[in-house]
């Protein structure tokens, strides 16, 4: 008599939910790297090296030539330091990204300028540089 082996159900392959994972956390990372305002391409930014990081959610970018802008438009520090206040009461923080290439001079007039605007703080973000 013949016998008969047992049913054996298939198992699937656990390289499938590994793979998905992964395709998952690549099209997370590119929607979340996409939401970010990017700065100015022609940008170049100050380099320090012991200063702890801070976020840049909205910044004064000031350019080689002394040109400020904001999201990409021209703008003035007072117009900055205005749009900053619309969204809540809270005390304004300016933050300002030079150029590398920026006079000092020109970076101590814009930082005047916010503080006579009403700033609470002005804070000046630079590029870390690793050791």
């Amino acid at each position: 008599m013949r016998r008969v082996p047992p049913y054996r159900r298939a198992r699937g392959e656990p390289e499938i939910a590994l793979i998905n994972i992964v395709f998952l956390l690549l099209v997370f990372f590119l929607v979340a790297g996409s939401l970010a305002a990017p700065l100015d391409r022609e940008l170049s930014l100050v380099r320090t090296e012991s200063l702890d990081g801070r976020a840049l959610p909205d910044a004064l970018i000031v350019r080689p030539d002394g040109a400020t802008l904001h999201r990409g438009e021209a703008t003035t520090p007072e117009a900055y330091l205005e749009a900053l206040a619309g969204r809540d009461g809270a005390p304004r923080v300016a933050r300002i990204v030079p150029d590398r290439d920026l006079p000092a001079e020109r970076l101590i007039e814009v930082a005047r300028a916010l503080q006579a605007a009403g700033a609470a703080e002005v804070h000046l973000v630079t590029e870390r540089v690793p050791r």
